[in-house]
């Protein structure tokens, strides 16, 4: 009986030490690589159109209070202003965009990344101008340059129109 009482003893001391050493370690929120996927869009940016003529400035930080990056576009070819916050939801592993600009557009996206491209997608638009889905895919490239396209798509997925396209090069 004392053998049991004893056993018994040293497995709820040494749970309990154990459950104390696994408190004191530091969560490190964030960390698994999906987290990091976007970051190559972090940055202090010029944006190009195909001509080479500067369209717009933006700078996209890393949130430090939050598992976001955070976008800031300002236009030089109109007073177009917008903010944009990017998540990874680790519930349904897809990327997330919320976009609200200076006119009150505002734009939500979900995908995912695969092969140095970020593939955001939004819901069906519906409405008297057509349906359509709006498609924004930002490509990392070899000279660490980005380019974003956005599309809209019909209801097969099938492009109507480029509605933007801008490249990414560090100021």
């Amino acid at each position: 009986m004392v053998r049991i009482i004893v056993y018994v003893t040293i497995f709820i001391v040494s749970s309990f030490f154990s459950i104390i050493s696994a408190q004191d370690k530091p969560i490190k929120p964030c960390s698994e690589i999906s987290y990091s996927e976007f970051n190559f869009w972090i940055g202090n940016w010029d944006v190009y159109n195909t001509k080479g003529e500067l369209i717009g400035h933006n700078i996209v930080v890393k949130m430090p209070n939050a598992c976001a990056i955070q976008e800031n576009w300002t236009s030089k070819t109109s007073k177009s202003k917008g903010t944009s916050y990017n998540y990874y939801n680790k519930t349904n592993n897809t990327w997330n965009q919320v976009w609200i600009d200076n006119t009150g557009f505002s734009l939500v996206l979900k995908g995912s990344f695969k092969d140095n491209t970020m593939v955001l997608k939004s819901d069906l638009v519906v409405n008297d101008n057509g349906d359509y889905y709006n498609r924004i895919t930002w490509t990392k490239n070899k000279d660490s340059s980005v380019t974003q396209v956005w599309d809209y798509l019909d209801k097969d997925n099938k492009k109507i129109k480029e509605v933007f396209r801008g490249i990414y090069k560090k100021r």
